[in-house]
């Protein structure tokens, strides 16, 4: 598909996989909306360490997903609405877990009105892998039992199943992609790949928290081209799919491979405010991308290893944007 001079909207558009959409987007010609929240200091997230000439050609709209209205304008007359937006921290969701349902499930469902009444041609759903909780078996495929293992994923799934009614009901065209752990530039410390590196490079002590869930890394770039095989896929439509390296490796091994990286060997101290409760945790991700690569013809490029390299190099230029002594929700 081409989309030069294609309308899109991208909500969630300031966060971290959100803004390397956009810049994707841009990059390939169409013409972004990038829908970001409300704040009276007019902060634009992650968008603002976009390349100037690249957010000149952006129409940003601040808004909130719970409020209808402000939802029904900016999807008016687009062709493709990538839906990301969403509340994302599991530890913030053990606080403020109303926040983050209505943020989660109600946004979600304001999109999916407005794409329905204004005939969207497509709307691409973002899940995620937290939804699948702890594993039956491995690699997750996309017929694995949902469980809400954190207010977070309960939310998601909540999402997800709302999103899945409206194709089934209304016939809205629409995919849920299932990201797998997406890393990369630009991501905050309140993952686990930036808590770590961050600290690595600026002490001799990491703090993290339970050392042996495992998960499956997904480098952003492989993401973002996710994103953009799902919108033009036909045989998408009305399916969820799986996005992941397929790959899996526990958070103290991932520890080892990026202090070797680094050239530094830290201690490891495990925080026991960093650690989900026991039911919460979630042991075991692995995707299986079968789906993925049979309905959209993807599959990751990028190596762990090489992805690791490329994240380090940007944080390490970038430290002045992380605070490495604080805990981030």
């Amino acid at each position: 598909m081409d989309w030069s001079k294609k309308p899109v909207l991208v909500t969630g558009a300031g966060g971290f996989i959100g803004s390397h959409l956009v810049e994707r987007l841009v990059q390939e010609g169409a013409e972004v909306r990038a829908f970001v929240r409300y704040n009276s200091r007019g902060d634009l997230g992650l968008l603002r360490q976009l390349p100037p000439v690249t957010r000149s050609k952006l129409t940003v709209i601040s808004g909130n997903l719970i409020d209808a209205d402000a939802v029904r304008q900016a999807v008016k007359g687009v062709d493709t609405v990538f839906h990301l937006g969403a509340l994302v921290s599991i530890p913030y969701s053990y606080l403020h877990p109303r926040e983050v349902v209505e943020t989660n499930i109600m946004g979600t469902l304001n999109v999916l009105m407005a794409a329905r009444e204004y005939q969207t041609r497509r709307v691409v759903q973002t899940s995620t892998s937290e939804v699948y909780g702890s594993a039956h078996y491995i690699p997750i495929d996309e017929s694995h039992p949902m469980q809400g293992q954190s207010p977070y994923s309960a939310s998601k799934i909540g999402a997800d199943r709302i999103a899945e009614s409206f194709t089934r009901a209304f016939e809205l065209p629409l995919t849920t992609l299932r990201p797998f752990n997406t890393y990369g530039p630009r991501q905050s410390a309140r993952a686990v790949i930036p808590t770590i590196i961050t600290q690595a490079l600026t002490t001799d002590e990491v703090y993290l928290g339970s050392l042996a869930p495992c998960r499956d890394f997904t480098f952003v770039s492989d993401t973002v081209d996710g994103f953009l095989k799902t919108a033009v896929a036909e045989k998408s439509v009305g399916e969820e799919i799986n996005i992941g390296s397929g790959i899996m490796i526990s958070v103290g091994e991932l520890a080892k491979r990026i202090f070797d990286l680094i050239g530094k060997n830290p201690r490891i101290i495990q925080e026991e405010r960093r650690q989900r409760p026991s039911k919460s945790e979630v042991m075991r991700l692995q995707a299986s991308a079968k789906k993925a690569a049979e309905l959209l013809q993807w599959k990751p490029k990028v190596s762990l290893e090489d992805g690791l390299r490329i994240t380090i190099k940007w944080i390490s230029e970038h430290l002045e944007l992380y605070q490495p002594d604080q805990y981030a929700l």
